[in-house]
């Protein structure tokens, strides 16, 4: 394939989004390793002042952990959450179908995961402005995989970009927060807190190709039975286009490749996936996004009645009425947010 060169006479506000976009890019998929690498080549190459200074950030580091499982409080340092550019990239949207009252917590069920979960990340972490704006008073969260928080550096990044442990003990203890505006925790002025989680998780990352919107759903429960256990609403949300900004190898079921991943994710929770983009000075090679539209469909709430032993036929009840929303939200909004609707069909797996 002939190499499509970006032409030299191109907006430079659309330069410094591909700039902002490459950056956090390279970010997500490099900071695991690169967090760990630096403090490795810290602790070998450092003096005992710099060693002393490691030890004392690995003790907060612990008993950060220990207090509140490493959450940042609020909505943390707004400067860290306000990154338009990245945004505008696409651009992502967002799009409210109800309002979710301030007087509970939520969990955001999010689909599709797709390679980063991008729209989510972006509506509820990376630029909450108008998330702020259309659910006033109900602080976003995302839930991320445990380990992130127990390892030094890449776990105060996230926390500033308000993401949180997924474990079940981290989001009992920020679900069952107080709704009283009266409370010491809500003196930002914020009642409420929802924590959106991407189901699908790293399955459905290996499932995510352009065009195809393949759910790992069907036997993921587990947020069901967390929203059951601290009274919180179940909000499906849905973002279109979010398998369409990125490709990757083809990684069939049984194929060697999906074996491989399947092998890795069994082991560490993350699969090594090989996403295909475009470059940054180029349109089709390399692994940046493409520039393709995102809108994150926030759903209405579904209740549950609160229990500490949730009964197995309850759950199944709720998590049936979660498959049933993201359909209907699915067949009501792809004509609009889809390009090509009628080829594309969902897939619950």
């Amino acid at each position: 394939m002939k190499i499509e060169w970006i032409p030299l006479r191109v907006p430079l506000d659309r330069r410094l989004q591909t700039l902002v976009t490459a950056f956090f890019t390279y970010t997500f998929f490099t900071l695991p390793i690169s967090s760990c690498f630096t403090v490795a080549l810290l602790l070998y190459y450092g003096g005992l002042f710099l060693r002393s200074l490691l030890l004392i950030y690995f003790v907060k580091i612990y008993l950060d952990y220990k207090k509140n499982y490493g959450i940042m409080e609020g909505n943390g340092w707004l400067f860290y959450r306000t990154i338009r550019r990245y945004r505008n990239y696409f651009p992502v949207e967002l799009v409210k179908t109800a309002e979710l009252p301030a007087n509970k917590n939520y969990i955001v069920a999010s689909f599709p995961h797709g390679i980063l979960g991008t729209g989510t990340c972006i509506n509820m972490s990376l630029d909450i402005e108008n998330w702020l704006e259309l659910f006033p008073q109900v602080r976003p969260k995302i839930g991320t995989l445990d380990h992130h928080f127990k390892t030094p550096l890449l776990r105060d990044i996230l926390r500033w970009w308000g993401m949180v442990s997924v474990s079940k003990e981290s989001l009992v203890y920020l679900l069952s927060k107080s709704n009283d505006p009266k409370h010491r925790d809500n003196r930002d002025g914020f009642t409420s807190n929802a924590v959106a989680v991407l189901v699908g998780g790293a399955q459905e990352a290996m499932d995510s190709h352009p065009g195809k919107y393949i759910l790992t759903l069907k036997n993921r429960k587990g947020f069901v039975k967390m929203a059951i256990r601290t009274g919180s609403s179940i909000v499906p949300s849905f973002s279109f286009g979010e398998v369409d900004i990125f490709d990757q190898v083809d990684n069939p079921p049984n194929s060697l490749l999906r074996r491989f991943q399947n092998g890795v994710k069994k082991v560490t929770g993350i699969s090594p996936l090989l996403p295909k983009g475009r470059g940054i000075f180029n349109y089709n090679y390399g692994i940046l996004p493409y520039r393709k539209r995102i809108v994150q469909v926030v759903g209405s709430p579904i209740d549950v009645v609160k229990s500490d032993t949730p009964d197995a036929d309850y759950v199944d009840k709720i998590h049936a009425q979660v498959i049933e929303a993201l359909e209907k939200m699915f067949e009501q909004y792809k004509e609009e947010y889809i390009p090509n609707s009628k080829q594309n069909r969902l897939v619950i797996q």
